[in-house]
C-alpha cells in the first residue's frame, strides 16, 4: 500500500477527508468478512473519516450495525461512511455533535440503542491534535479543549454505555504511538494519549468481574485528515517516512485490528493494545 503524498494543509481541525490527496485507502477489495461480528452492533466515535471510517466499513462487512459520531463540520465524510456501510448491507446511524458536552455524550449511547435496541462495541476513537513547535505557544484553551476531546469524552460515553453493555461485549479505545514515545510537538495530544492507554489498562481491570474486555490500538503514522489539519504541508509530504517501513500506514491496514478485538477471536484479550505502527518499537 505504498502512497505517495503531495505537501498539503488544512486550516481547520477537524481535517475533511473529502479534500485529501490521495485518497485513504478505507477497505482492501480483498477483505472478505466471515460473520464475525453478525448481529453485533456497534458505536464509533469519530466514525466520519480515516481509521473510524474503515473501523465502521469493515464492521459492516463482517455484519454490524454501526452508529457514528462526528461533527457538524463533517457532514460530506459522514454521508461517504454511511454510503460505504449501506453498501455492505448494514444499517447505520449518523450522530453530528460535540463530544466535549457531557449531555452529547450521553446521547450518542440513548440515540445508538433507540436504533437498534441494543449495543455491544464501543469504539472510542474521536480525536483532535494541536501542533506546538515550542511548549509556550501552547493556550489554556488548546490544552482544555483537546483533554475534553481525547480522553474525557471516553470516560463519559463509557460510562453512558456500560449499562447496555453485557458479558461478550467489547470496548475499544485508540491510543497512538505517541502515547509510547511522547512527541516534541504534541504535547497535549501525546499527554491525552497516554491516559487512553492507561485508561484502557484500569478499565479492562475494573470490567473483568463482568466478562466485557477492554483493549485499545495504538498506531502509528495512518494518512488520515488529522495529519494535514495538524502541521504543515511541508511536514505531511514527509509522513510516515520516518519508522522502518519508510510510509504511511492507511486505514485499511489498521480497522482489521479492532476487528480482532470486537470478536470472538480475542476473547482472552482484555488491557493489551495491538501496534499497527510500521515497525516502530515501544515496548509497550
Amino acid at each position: 500500500m505504498e502512497t505517495q503524498i503531495p505537501p498539503q494543509h488544512q486550516d481547520v481541525q477537524p481535517g475533511i477527508q473529502a479534500e485529501l490527496v490521495p485518497q485513504p485507502k478505507i477497505i482492501r477489495p480483498s477483505y472478505r468478512g466471515t460473520g464475525k461480528l453478525k448481529g453485533k452492533v456497534a458505536l464509533i466515535t469519530g466514525g466520519d473519516s480515516g481509521i473510524g471510517q474503515a473501523v465502521a466499513v469493515h464492521f459492516a462487512r463482517e455484519g454490524a450495525d454501526v452508529a457514528i459520531v462526528y461533527t457538524e463540520r463533517e457532514e460530506v465524510d459522514a454521508q461517504q461512511t454511511k454510503e460505504l456501510v449501506e453498501a455492505e448491507g448494514r444499517q447505520i446511524l449518523l450522530i453530528p455533535g460535540d463530544l466535549r458536552d457531557q449531555a452529547f455524550c450521553e446521547e450518542t449511547v440513548e440515540r445508538t440503542v433507540g436504533k437498534f435496541g441494543k449495543l455491544n462495541i464501543l469504539v472510542n476513537n474521536a480525536a483532535l491534535q494541536l501542533q506546538h513547535k515550542y511548549f509556550e505557544e501552547m493556550q489554556d484553551e488548546d490544552l482544555v479543549k483537546t483533554f475534553e476531546t481525547n480522553i474525557y469524552s471516553m470516560f463519559r460515553v463509557t460510562k453512558a454505555a456500560l449499562k447496555h453493555l453485557h458479558e461478550g461485549d467489547s470496548i475499544i479505545n485508540t491510543t497512538s504511538v505517541t502515547a509510547y514515545q511522547g512527541r516534541a510537538d504534541l504535547p497535549e495530544y501525546s499527554s491525552t494519549k497516554g491516559a487512553i492507554m492507561a485508561f484502557t489498562r484500569a478499565l479492562s481491570d475494573n470490567l473483568a468481574q463482568k466478562k466485557i474486555r477492554v483493549n485499545g490500538v495504538a498506531p502509528g503514522p495512518i494518512w488520515t485528515p488529522l495529519n494535514p489539519a495538524s502541521v504543515s504541508a511541508k511536514e505531511v509530504a514527509m509522513f510516515g517516512k520516518d519508522v522502518p517501513m519508510k510510509r504511511p500506514g492507511q486505514p485499511a491496514e489498521v480497522a482489521p485490528a479492532y476487528v480482532y478485538l470486537a470478536s470472538e477471536d480475542a476473547s482472552y484479550v482484555t488491557g493489551q493494545v495491538v501496534h499497527p505502527n510500521g515497525g516502530t518499537i515501544v515496548n509497550g
